[in-house]
């Protein structure tokens, strides 16, 4: 072998700036903000329904204590627990629409942390509420960590993608939704009632969230703040520049470094980005389309009506109630497993793909479902068919419309525009699970199983969407993203 041909070799060899591979810091940063924060946002999501029953006897009983042992009505305990569920979503959108002003207040981590402390002020409002026989505790506490978990969803994906290499944004991204099924799954485990789901121990289980908060006030101060806040927000080239070492574990990160100071000048020639600017500018208002549509696609693709009816589903199937709860834990756990090879896939087939095989799918399997659904009684073989639909449903979403629109956002925008983007985006995200909380029961009500039907129709929908408008962000600069929506807006 020539002298040549070995120097060839190890340039191929060598990762470029843009083609890093994961270091023990990298990893610890991943782990410190992703943990911390979307814990809160799935565990807080889960933890409601195993102890419902045994809550909802307390507020029966506290409010029939405050009318002097009058029977309750049972129409104002529903309502109170209704409210109770409902309001995290509330403090959902008035966190994620609030992510813009935090992120560019107190930059990406930084705003991790000021939100932190939101969770322990929550955990103590929810720990003590059966000592102090207050259901409004319970319910001050769900909106405020729900304000948390509304920020978590825009600050974490945002700090993500700006601390990771190029060929490695898609998997990290994936992160954040990695460890919210987690958490649904261990807030579903801990609810079983020979565990924290019992009359004495469920204020521990809502109490439980101060855990990863204490985690992340434990770990994240150590990592730096996102080196591209840092240079642009803060003009701290040097101190950037370190953080940018740091994350990477060497020295050489001069080409990323130069990336970076260019997108700052661009920048400097362009206004600040406003809410009218983001609206009407066509290189802000295509990729802001995207954005919200795909969180709109994500809400609305029938995943939690899947999820709600799935107990049921597994009752016709012929499952007890209990085989039935160990059933909702093993498709929680589906639903992990293929979160966690989502990870690897979407450094593989790209962001496009993967969305456009999870949402085909969805369409199929609910397609099949609809029709299992009406035949669901007549025949023990259509029973069971219904249940594999069920996982089969879980699995499509968890490929790709699941993690996906968490940190596409993020790839679509430079540094001034992501954080409006990211809070429009996010405040569209949390308002469209408020809506099908409330409203699927009611059409649920009244279509029974044929409910899916509107599923099918909206499915189809993005899955034509997804073809025609997202583009691939796979191992592509933010200046080649860009510059396809340049080329979208002189057409």
């Amino acid at each position: 072998m020539t002298e040549k041909q070995m120097v060839k070799d190890a340039e191929k060899q060598a990762p470029t700036p843009q083609n890093q591979s994961l270091n023990g810091r990298l990893l610890f940063a991943i782990i410190a903000s992703a943990f911390g924060s979307a814990f809160q946002h799935g565990y807080n999501t889960g933890v409601v329904n195993a102890p419902q029953a045994l809550i909802e006897k307390w507020i029966s009983g506290v409010i029939s204590g405050r009318n002097d042992g009058k029977p309750t009505d049972q129409t104002q305990v529903t309502l109170i627990w209704a409210v109770a569920v409902s309001i995290f979503c509330v403090g959902g959108m008035v966190g994620g629409l609030s992510t813009g002003f935090v992120a560019e207040k107190f930059g990406r981590k930084g705003g991790l942390l000021v939100s932190n402390a939101l969770v322990i002020l929550s955990a103590a409002l929810q720990g003590v509420s059966k000592m102090y026989s207050s259901y409004e505790l319970i319910i001050i506490g769900r909106f405020i960590i729900g304000i948390n978990s509304g920020l978590n969803a825009g600050l974490t994906p945002m700090y993500l993608a700006e601390i990771s290499p190029m060929n490695l944004r898609g998997s990290v991204g994936t992160v954040y939704q990695l460890v919210v099924t987690i958490s649904i799954l261990i807030s579903q485990i801990l609810g079983l009632d020979y565990i924290l789901g019992t009359a004495e121990l469920w204020p521990v289980l809502l109490a439980l969230i101060i855990a990863p908060a204490i985690f992340m006030f434990a770990t994240l101060p150590f990592c730096p703040e996102s080196p591209k806040y840092t240079l642009i927000n803060k003009k701290k080239d040097i101190e950037a520049e370190r953080g940018l070492q740091w994350l990477r574990g060497t020295i050489e990160v001069h080409d990323e470094m130069d990336e970076m100071r260019a997108e700052n000048e661009a920048m400097k020639v362009i206004p600040k980005v406003t809410l009218r600017e983001m609206l009407s500018n066509p290189m802000l208002k295509t990729p802001l389309g995207i954005s919200v549509m795909i969180m709109l696609c994500q809400q609305l693709s029938g995943i939690n009506a899947v999820m709600f009816f799935s107990t049921k589903i597994f009752n016709m199937a012929g499952m007890s109630n209990d085989g039935a709860k160990y059933a909702t834990l093993g498709m929680g756990s589906l639903n992990v497993i293929m979160t966690l090879i989502s990870l690897f896939l979407v450094e593989l087939t790209g962001r496009k793909t993967l969305l456009m095989i999870g949402f085909s799918s969805m369409f199929v399997v609910t397609v099949m479902l609809t029709i299992a659904l009406m035949f669901v009684n007549v025949s023990s073989i259509v029973s069971g068919l219904a249940v594999v639909l069920v996982m089969a449903f879980v699995i499509a979403f968890a490929v790709g419309p699941g993690s996906i629109p968490w940190f596409l956002v993020s790839e679509l925008f430079n540094s001034s525009a992501r954080p409006l983007a990211t809070s429009i985006a996010v405040g569209v995200n949390w308002t469209a699970n408020f809506v099908v909380g409330l409203g699927f029961l009611p059409l649920q009500e009244m279509l029974q199983s044929n409910v899916f039907l509107i599923f099918v129709v909206l499915l189809a929908l993005f899955v034509l969407y997804v073809y025609k408008k997202v583009p691939e962000t796979k191992n592509k600069t933010l200046e080649e993203i860009q510059m396809g929506f340049r080329q979208e807006s002189y057409k």
